[in-house]
């Protein structure tokens, strides 16, 4: 088998993955993944779109991600890990659509604005 590479996005986040046929290995930005996030939530987040398909310890995957905190990171590596499984095999695409970790969520942060403390926080008015 040869390298499969995919991308993720999750609000700032971009996760870029390599996968091959290995021992289910993941390592993210050249540390294990339970190093790179030590809140077991976030590891379960990673790892769901092996469980779905049933592939939990045949590919390796290196990934690299930037930008964003853990969620974000965490979630941008799961739409990565979907997206190759769906390459490696046309089969997997319905139960992972199912689960709905073939989407892109498109929430971001909204931009402050001029005249307003925040993204749409007013200043405090003053009637006197």
């Amino acid at each position: 088998m040869e390298v499969i590479s995919s991308i993720g996005r999750r609000k700032t986040s971009v996760a870029r993955i390599y996968m091959s046929a290995g021992s289910g290995k993941i390592t993210v930005n050249d540390k294990g993944v339970e190093e790179y996030f030590p809140a077991g939530i976030l590891q379960t987040i990673v790892r769901q779109p092996l469980e779905v398909v049933d592939q939990n310890g045949s590919f390796d995957f290196k990934v690299n991600v930037d930008g964003g905190g853990p969620a974000g990171q965490a979630e941008a590596i799961r739409l990565a890990i979907s997206r190759a499984l769906v390459e490696l095999d046309e089969e997997n695409k319905s139960p992972l659509k199912k689960e709905g970790f073939l989407t892109r969520d498109p929430r971001m942060v909204e931009r402050k604005k001029y005249g307003r403390r925040k993204a749409r926080r007013r200043f405090q008015f003053s009637k006197r």
